[in-house]
């Protein structure tokens, strides 16, 4: 167990390169900080470069959702949801998987997808945005200076919620729209979806008042798959404690049977109230 305990940036061996072991299989052994493995995650999908924070992509691609969208995909995420539709490699083994790229690098791939596609919104997805603020901050100023495009930045909230200083940073770009995933509808939902302490649902809310604070558009969304209707209530009912408009704004997720979705939901014997194949994904969905 002591060494399932390791955080990913003590998992150095003596000649500096970087272990690798499974860290879905270890995150799942106990209850997890998820905080703490945010800023773990971090050491291996950053690093500095001559040209700003560079930070690990696997892909850059065009998506349906939001009408149509550029993506790049990131390596590296401080929860391990259940439910996750991130291939096993990229998930479990962010220290072999994907590319540094500097942020101008990052930008740059997304533009040309914008531009190769006709698309007038970005985003990126695949891991968790917000690790490494400063190559997300360089990012945005990038896609800031085309003046063209809409900017979505899809995050779990964690860092945010921790983090009131990150949310005053990002008010000063006007492409930018937050979009605050919660996993699950409370604290249990929580701990039951990712694996981690539940207390950290806490930062998801926190997430949301950081942002309306700063004076941010943001909006939450919410798995709703694996909650229940009094819990999701409950919910509406916090978010109208930060701003009434987050209640009419809540953005319902629900969940899409990708064939390693459902993989990891019968490893973790989970069963959603609602869910879609995803051949057939209602429209109001995308």
């Amino acid at each position: 167990m002591a060494k399932l305990r390791r955080k990913q940036s003590d998992c150095r061996r003596r000649d500096g390169k970087q272990d690798s072991f499974d860290l879905a299989d270890s995150a799942m052994t106990f209850m997890y900080d998820a905080l703490a493995r945010h800023r773990a995650i971090e050491s291996l999908v950053t690093r500095d470069s001559p040209h700003g924070q560079a930070r690990k992509y696997y892909r850059f691609r065009a998506d349906r959702w939001y009408g149509g969208i550029a993506t790049g995909d990131v390596v590296g995420c401080g929860l391990f949801c259940k439910f996750c539709w991130v291939s096993d490699n990229v998930l479990e083994r962010p220290d072999t998987s994907g590319e540094f790229l500097a942020p101008r690098e990052a930008a740059r791939k997304l533009l040309r997808v914008a531009e190769s596609r006709h698309l007038a919104q970005m985003r990126l997805s695949g891991g968790e945005p917000t690790i490494g603020r400063p190559h997300l901050l360089d990012v945005l100023s990038a896609i800031e200076e085309e003046r063209r495009f809409r900017f979505i930045l899809e995050t779990n909230g964690i860092l945010l919620g921790a983090e009131p200083s990150y949310c005053k940073d990002l008010a000063r770009f006007r492409c930018l729209h937050v979009r605050v995933s919660f996993k699950g509808s409370s604290e249990i939902d929580f701990a039951e979806l990712t694996g981690a302490r539940g207390e950290a649902f806490t930062l998801q809310v926190n997430a949301l008042k950081n942002l309306s604070n700063a004076g941010v558009s943001c909006h939450p969304a919410v798995m709703s798959s694996f909650s229940r209707p009094d819990s999701l209530q409950q919910l509406r009912e916090r978010l109208f404690t930060i701003d009434r408009e987050l209640v009419h704004d809540l953005e319902i997720e629900e969940l899409i049977r990708y064939p390693r979705v459902e993989r990891r939901l019968q490893r973790y014997g989970l069963k959603p109230y609602l869910s879609h194949d995803p051949r057939n994904v209602p429209e109001r969905l995308v």
